[in-house]
């Protein structure tokens, strides 16, 4: 990777400037490697105040200084959130991500983007993650990711190979953007209508669904399993009762949410192959709802300044319970 021109030390501007251009590819590691839109930002804030600390005459290339500390500090975060995800009730989805309005969470590239593969990911332990994301979807060398990642070259080898063994076992070639976006229009107006023959002939015969509400009611806490069921499930009468379905770009592909009395409910998407829709997905965590509809003005909030002053409109409550960790000039949020 190409080496970039230092900043003067204590040049608070030029530390803006050269975090605001990487920034895209910073959030993009961290979201990855995580799969939560909030986790993913708390980890490029934490970056940028790094950043401000550090002594930049020293650093001779920011963008490898930057994605470095990004992915050590979302390793650390997904080791800690693992353990968090056992106390989760049901089962646990990535936060879907409005890629039509914030095209700079892909980055480089938009491999490991789709809420499917995130969640094959989950599989593997953080570093093969971290590994697997900067290799295949930001295309670093393996002496670059062993750098960041303080393994040997070999080690990386082979644990990009290993991961990816995991994925191919797990992962089927999937349909473009145009019929998975006819297959989610025809599952949802099947469901809707309560067309159980139709439903059951869009699904792969070992179809499963997975519904994240984290102990919500009338929420399935277990994987459902096969085209009759799936389709019994979709068709729940109260599940469609005074909804709105309005379809969204998410992680790259169609999904849907559905709006009740104007408030946002529910999130559907699928994963799809020729044979058919092999995995439906329904988010109805409020938080992971709220973080996507959040994520299609996340670009738009801060500006630094030279004297280190920042303009900022607050940014909305984490699933922590706070709001945004600002400092002096942050960067983070702006476009």
């Amino acid at each position: 990777m190409d080496l970039e021109p230092r900043p003067p030390a204590g040049d608070l501007e030029e530390a803006v400037s050269v975090f605001v251009r990487h920034r895209g590819r910073l959030f993009g590691i961290a979201y990855r490697v995580l799969g939560s839109v909030v986790e993913a930002e708390d980890v490029v804030q934490e970056v940028w105040l790094r950043w401000q600390k550090t002594d930049r005459s020293a650093v001779v290339s920011p963008v490898a200084f930057l994605s470095s500390t990004t992915t050590r500090l979302a390793i650390n975060v997904a080791q800690s959130a693992r353990v968090r995800r056992e106390t989760y009730i049901g089962p646990w989805l990535p936060e879907p991500i409005d890629t039509s309005a914030d095209p700079e969470v892909g980055a480089q590239r938009a491999e490991a983007l789709e809420l499917a593969l995130l969640l094959v990911l989950e599989k593997l332990s953080p570093v093969e993650r971290a590994a697997y994301v900067l290799r295949e979807a930001f295309d670093y060398g393996y002496p670059e990711i062993a750098d960041m990642l303080h393994i040997s070259p070999v080690y990386v080898r082979k644990i990009v190979s290993r991961a990816r063994k995991h994925l191919s076992d797990e992962q089927r070639e999937s349909v473009d953007t145009a019929e998975h976006r006819r297959l989610l229009n025809a599952f949802v107006s099947a469901a809707r209508t309560g067309d159980v023959a139709s439903l059951e002939a869009l699904l792969a015969p070992d179809a499963t669904s997975l519904s994240d509400g984290n102990g919500l009611r009338a929420c399935a806490r277990i994987p459902v399993l096969g085209p009759a069921r799936i389709a019994k499930l979709a068709t729940y009468p109260r599940l469609w009762r005074d909804a709105e379905p309005r379809l969204v770009e998410a992680n790259g592909l169609t999904g849907a949410v559905c709006y009740r009395d104007g408030e946002p409910a529910t999130f559907l998407t699928v994963a799809a192959s020729k044979v058919g829709i092999h995995k439906v997905m329904w988010v109805f965590t409020p938080s992971k709802i709220a973080s996507f509809l959040a994520s299609r003005s996340r670009c738009a909030t801060a500006s630094g300044r030279p004297d280190g002053t920042a303009t900022t409109r607050p940014r909305r409550p984490t699933s922590h319970g706070h709001g945004c960790h600002t400092s002096p000039g942050c960067p983070v949020m702006s476009a």
